[in-house]
């Protein structure tokens, strides 16, 4: 097949290669529960913490309450909720594993570029062996400037030798379209914690990786 290094492709974890994100928010809430600061509403979680990394949160609601060792026991009890309640029911999303074997097969250059922690992207390869189809894994320790900005996935196209105009980022989050669109990307929206309506401007909206192939996305960069 003639598309080998016509472009790269980048993944988000969270949302976009498993459908975490309801344990994700029911972290949340019963973290804020427990500590006093309120109820969280999905819109809010969707809005303001969906694809954030966990410690900016944490910062930003309990800073004003903690040092920093205490900022750090917050987030790591937050997080083992979330691995508690979601590790039964870890499972790619449909379709998705079939889709990185065939473009890893076509020589596509692939990233994961994700908000995620390092333990937590581990809890998640772990379990999924979808490790090695990942030529460079981009976690958020290597960037000072979470989402929106744009910097981890110009971290990825430089860490894959790839022009962003030549990359395409797969996102279920409001926070990783906008980056992935300053960033100056393709964009595929995924539909597990938005509706197709409110994840925009991409240039593609699928439910699960079932609706792709190889040939959809070379079809995005075709014109270009």
């Amino acid at each position: 097949m003639e598309i080998t290094n016509n472009f790269a492709a980048i993944f988000d974890m969270d949302g976009t290669l498993i459908d975490n994100t309801p344990y994700h928010f029911k972290s949340w809430q019963a973290l804020l529960k427990k500590y006093g600061k309120g109820q969280l509403s999905k819109e809010t979680y969707y809005n303001e913490i969906s694809g954030v990394p966990v410690m900016e949160t944490i910062r930003r609601i309990f800073g004003s309450d903690h040092d920093e060792t205490g900022l750090k026991a917050l987030l790591n009890e937050k997080e083992e909720f979330y691995r508690e309640s979601y590790a039964p029911f870890l499972a790619p999303i449909n379709g998705l594993e079939n889709f990185l074997t065939e473009l890893k097969d076509v020589g596509v250059k692939m990233a994961m570029a994700t908000s995620a922690t390092v333990q937590d992207i581990d809890f998640i390869l772990n379990k999924i062996p979808i490790r090695d189809d990942f030529n460079q894994i981009i976690n958020s320790t290597m960037v000072n400037k979470p989402k929106p900005d744009p910097q981890i996935f110009l971290k990825a196209a430089e860490k894959l030798n790839m022009p962003p105009a030549k990359c395409v980022v797969f996102e279920d989050s409001l926070a990783g379209i906008k980056a992935a669109n300053s960033a100056g990307m393709k964009v595929i929206g995924i539909t597990t914690g938005h509706t197709a309506a409110e994840l925009h401007p991409v240039d593609l909206i699928i439910a699960d990786y079932s609706e792709l192939n190889v040939h959809k996305l070379a079809a995005l960069f075709e014109n270009h």
